[in-house]
């Protein structure tokens, strides 16, 4: 116990999962407490004829008289009600799932989904972008002296004082969105990409012109591999980041998504709900980081274990086969409509892209549970 309160000592399993129970509940015991303080009550009309919120009336003569009936029907209440207008607890938060997780309502998922593909265009967008133009800078020195400064001042750009230029580019539709939510990760990304070409080793540069290497080879076998390892790592920081621009940009164009779910809450004075949207988004955040942690794993093994696996090379291919077919999905609607067998031939080959990368994932554990490592 006594490397708890030691600097940086490393915890052990079980105490690192015991903490992170405690932690939890104490979190939701924190949580509780200032719910019930800042609680109200109010009045049980038998009329329902209280009005709550008045926010939306103008000052005058109507306000006035509707205050003043409230007022009396307060005053002659015999019941009141417990009411959380800033901070509900949790399981009052928890208890508005059903009804947000219908289909024939909220449709929560189906919401939530909508923003997840919007999320992965714009990054796909951002990423393939900074990769070309990163690589263009990084490499040659005309276009470093050229555009350096300037990608090094895109970082300072105000993005949510943008929306008003985007709307005019791109409409209010989805092509609007993921424009934004692709320029909001490329200004972060594309200095980035720069920064880890510059810090490439030279003896692997210098190995390869030893060996002979073309510039298109050094390119390919190590710039390439070493900017790419790093720079998943840089990616996953931007996932809190993209999840604010998604929220930004449907709030603009209220047609679906997380972001118009809780703008309409928000405007119905539905706290409760919109915590459990909020709660959501931080499972999908989470859920996020951890695929990219487990991409960073297959994509780039050596990182991880000590010999090579055959098997983590199928998983690989299956999972650049499913990214092949997502980004099929991508640059075809740009085109013509997804629909119908199109659609169908796509979510049968991803299906496909899946079985095949949990047999692999099946296959690769077996391998190193008998390795050892």
């Amino acid at each position: 116990m006594s490397n708890l309160f030691k600097l940086r000592a490393p915890l052990s399993n079980s105490q690192r999962w015991l903490l992170g129970i405690i932690g939890l509940v104490l979190f939701v015991v924190v949580w509780w407490i200032l719910a019930e303080v800042f609680s109200s009550e109010r009045p049980v009309l038998a009329d329902g004829g209280y009005n709550y919120d008045l926010s939306e009336i103008p000052d005058g003569p109507v306000r006035d008289s509707l205050l003043r009936e409230d007022s009396i029907r307060f005053a002659s209440a015999t019941e009141f009600e417990k009411v959380y207008p800033i901070l509900p607890p949790p399981n009052v938060v928890v208890g508005s799932y059903p009804k947000l997780l219908r289909f024939d309502g909220d449709n929560l998922l189906g919401n939530a989904a909508k923003s997840i593909w919007l999320n992965f265009k714009g990054y796909f967008w951002a990423v393939l972008i900074s990769l070309v133009f990163g690589f263009l800078i990084g490499l040659i020195p005309l276009l470093r002296g050229l555009f350096s400064r300037q990608v090094d001042a895109l970082r300072y750009l105000p993005l949510t004082a943008l929306t008003g230029l985007f709307i005019i580019w791109f409409g209010i539709d989805d092509q609007m969105k993921v424009a934004f939510l692709a320029f909001g990760i490329l200004v972060y990304l594309l200095p980035v990409v720069v920064q880890r070409i510059d810090e490439v080793k030279r003896v692997y540069l210098q190995t390869t012109y030893t060996l002979g290497a073309t510039d298109w080879q050094t390119v390919k076998t190590v710039y390439l591999p070493s900017v790419l390892s790093k720079l998943i790592d840089d990616v996953r920081v931007l996932t809190a980041i993209s999840w604010t621009y998604i929220i930004i940009v449907e709030y603009l164009n209220r047609t679906g998504g997380i972001g118009a779910m809780i703008y309409i809450k928000q405007r119905r004075s539905m706290v409760e709900e919109m915590f459990a949207i909020l709660l959501l988004i931080i499972l999908i955040g989470f859920l996020q980081d951890r695929l990219f942690v487990y991409l960073d794993r297959r994509f780039f093994p050596h990182k991880y274990y000590k010999t090579d696996s055959a098997n983590v090379g199928e998983v690989k291919y299956g999972l650049m086969g499913l990214l092949g077919v997502m980004t099929l999905a991508i640059l075809l609607g740009i085109f013509l409509p997804i629909a119908g067998t199109l659609q169908t031939v796509l979510m049968i080959l991803a299906v496909a892209m899946v079985v095949f990368i949990v047999f692999g994932e099946v296959k690769l554990r077996r391998s190193v549970a008998a390795e050892g490592g």
